[in-house]
Parts: C-alpha cells; structure tokens; sequence
C-alpha cells in the first residue's frame, strides 16, 4: 500500500531542524499517505519502529505567473518521533 516513493522529502528548515535535536524528523509526503503507511514505510526501508507520528494537510497556494493563475500541489507533512537511538545515515547533516 505504501511506498517510500510517497516521500517527496525531509524538511531542512531551522524549525525542522531544531526539532532533529529532540529526535523529531519533519517528512513531507504525498497526501494520500496515512500514519500506518508512514509507519510501515520506516520500519520496512529504514528499520526502524517511529514512537509516535503526527500529520499536517497542506492545501497547495494559488499562485499567479505573469497573469496566469495556478494553484502549488497539495502535500501533507508528517512530523516523527524517532526513539533515540535511532540514527538514519542517509539523512544526517
């Protein structure tokens, strides 16, 4: 059901960042992931159980470029609770 190409990215902000220190990784995602999806997907790609995962919907921004209107994508962003000591290599900064 889920896949970790539902994964757009791992959010590098100083906010996100801060929260990296307390052991909290900010996922941005496709909106139709779940939880137990993201859940599912961490366990089976990084082996790794998240202690608690809370979501964000982000309705996608209209925008206007040169007079044309558009409208962002849509996304949701998962903020997870990794235990601590959990460390995954391919993200570390």
């Amino acid at each position: 059901m889920a896949d970790i190409t539902d994964i757009k990215s791992i959010m590098y902000t100083e906010k996100s960042l801060e929260l990296q220190e307390e052991g909290i990784l900010v996922v941005q995602t496709t909106p139709r992931m779940t939880k137990n999806g993201l859940k599912e997907v961490f366990r089976e790609y990084f082996g790794i159980k998240p202690l608690r995962v809370n979501s964000l919907r982000m309705n996608g921004k209209m925008k206007r470029f040169k007079g044309v209107e558009g409208k962002r994508p849509d996304s949701k962003k998962f903020y997870v609770k990794l235990p601590e000591d959990a460390k995954i290599e391919s993200l570390a900064v």
